[in-house]
């Protein structure tokens, strides 16, 4: 596979004795039945695995592969920018596993590239525009909350995560929530405290500086009223 097969005029099939091999194999996203294999068909398909750890940079060695599935497995890492080196792809589908970081610019240069599903992962950053990739849909790149541009909906530059609250925003609307939460909370406990004071007043007779408190506030009073008349 790391040759490119030259397409004869005259087809040739991968067969045993007098067998042709047949194959049911994932294609462009559909489970396709091939009853003769061709020998120009190179495909890998590791799909419905555990597979774990990152996707090989040596798969970009393999030329003349026309399909490559590696999906529902829990692929880690990074996507390869080696993959952008498949010249001969036709469908890449890496979807419902675990890879991160940004897509390779150099996907979109893949010429013959029909189908692509790089869906369920946790991918970040803008996707990639031009050739190929602008005759893809939104469910190639669905479940990845942290992608933007087109043709998703998420504009690149929002904040993906978490709408911010309506006002004028800078954060006046959160700042005025939390200053009502705290005049509430201070209503409550001074109230509180005024019962919990109130009831040991009541159950325990005037204490003596609550008296004092009285007579200066009356001897205030009457001070002034003398000093109208």
């Amino acid at each position: 596979m790391k040759n490119v097969i030259k397409k004869n005029t005259k087809p040739e099939y991968v067969a045993t004795l007098y067998t042709y091999v047949s194959i049911i194999v994932a294609v462009k996203g559909v489970d396709l039945y091939i009853p003769q294999l061709s020998v120009a068909l190179t495909i890998v398909d590791l799909s419905h695995n555990k597979f774990e750890g990152g996707i090989p940079y040596i798969i970009g060695d393999l030329k003349s592969l026309t399909v490559l599935n590696l999906s529902h497995n829990n692929l880690t890492g990074r996507i390869p920018h080696a993959l952008g080196k498949i010249s001969e792809i036709e469908s890449l589908d890496v979807s419902w596993n675990q890879l991160i970081g940004e897509i390779p610019q150099n996907l979109a240069d893949l010429t013959f590239l029909e189908f692509l599903n790089l869906s369920q992962n946790h991918l970040v950053g803008r996707i990639p525009q031009g050739k190929q990739f602008n005759t893809f849909k939104g469910n190639s790149f669905g479940g990845n909350p942290k992608l933007c541009g087109l043709p998703l909906p998420n504009k690149c530059g929002e904040n993906l995560q978490k709408p911010q609250l309506e006002g004028n925003g800078d954060g006046e609307e959160e700042g005025n929530l939390l200053t009502w939460k705290e005049v509430v909370l201070g209503y409550g406990c001074g109230a509180l405290l005024g019962i919990i004071l109130g009831y040991l007043m009541l159950s325990t007779g005037r204490p003596k500086w609550f008296n004092a408190i009285v007579d200066e506030a009356e001897h205030m009073i009457m001070k002034r009223q003398n000093k109208r008349r």
